[in-house]
């Protein structure tokens, strides 16, 4: 199996295409010949970007600043992409927080769940029939290692990602054999670059070096994976122990040892 062939009318979506990992997955699609459309909030950020890939690839490349934990931005989005031949769509766009959930703003929270979650499953059923219809498609959902466990002082994200990474196995078991690829990533910290140390964040502190993998890795096997029908494609030292500890470890020893960590997350 592989990915569909790119067409002149045929577009690659990827949410969260302003940085990271999201940045990454458009710019190696474009180097396989996708022509892409780019969802995230940061429109002037992501022309930059397509103005890059154009450039680079010869490919078309188009922008759409859209707030996916806004329901009735998304709905707009979820239109257009309903009437248009999606051939691979890249459900990237996510956010967390850390600390006790009751002392974090509700509001934001729910924004958490309306992006993570929601905004993934309408962007799938939006595309989905055209892909089933042309019995070629591929959809990356972007989980997380996260979602294989219960982590108190992350508790949000945590379930978000749970329903990311069921949702997305559940689906490929429904799309077997119609052409229609389905494989989750479920990485553990990723980072472009490395942080100045005056500027570093309180995970980049806590998390040593050698756990974090680079962006540009975690497209690259993540496309690969998608490529094959792999089923899960777990990237990084830190992300496989934690899919092992969600699988194998009590979650009544798991949950309190990790959620300490978490905790110190929140600052």
């Amino acid at each position: 199996m592989s990915l569909p062939t790119p067409t002149t009318t045929a577009r690659a979506v990827v949410t969260g295409a302003s940085s990271g990992i999201g940045e990454a997955l458009a710019a190696d699609l474009a180097s396989r010949g996708h022509s892409l459309i780019l969802v995230a909030r940061r429109g002037e950020v992501m022309e930059v970007l397509a103005e890059k890939l154009r450039a680079a690839h010869g490919v078309e490349v188009e922008v759409r600043a859209s707030d996916l934990s806004d329901s009735a931005a998304r709905a707009v989005l979820v239109e257009e992409l309903g009437g248009r031949d999606i051939s691979i769509l890249c459900n990237n766009a996510g956010i967390a927080t850390f600390g006790p959930i009751a002392e974090l703003d509700p509001a934001y929270e729910r924004d958490q769940v309306e992006l993570n979650a929601v905004a993934v499953h309408d962007l799938t059923l939006a595309v989905l029939p055209g892909m089933l219809a042309r019995k070629s498609g591929a959809i990356l959902m972007v989980g997380s290692a996260a979602g294989n466990m219960p982590i108190p002082n992350n508790a949000t994200y945590a379930a978000t990602k749970a329903f990311v990474n069921t949702f997305a196995e559940s689906l490929r078991g429904e799309l077997k054999g119609t052409g229609v690829n389905v494989t989750l990533l479920a990485p553990g910290p990723v980072r472009t670059e490395t942080p100045d140390p005056a500027e570093a964040s309180i995970v980049d502190k806590l998390v040593p070096d050698f756990f974090w993998i680079s962006s540009e890795y975690t497209a690259k096997v993540s496309l690969d994976g998608l490529a094959q029908n792999k089923m899960r494609v777990v990237p990084g030292i830190l992300s496989k122990a934690m899919s092992v500890a969600g699988g194998y470890s009590p979650r009544s020893v798991v949950a309190p040892i990790v959620g300490t960590f978490y905790k110190k997350l929140g600052g």
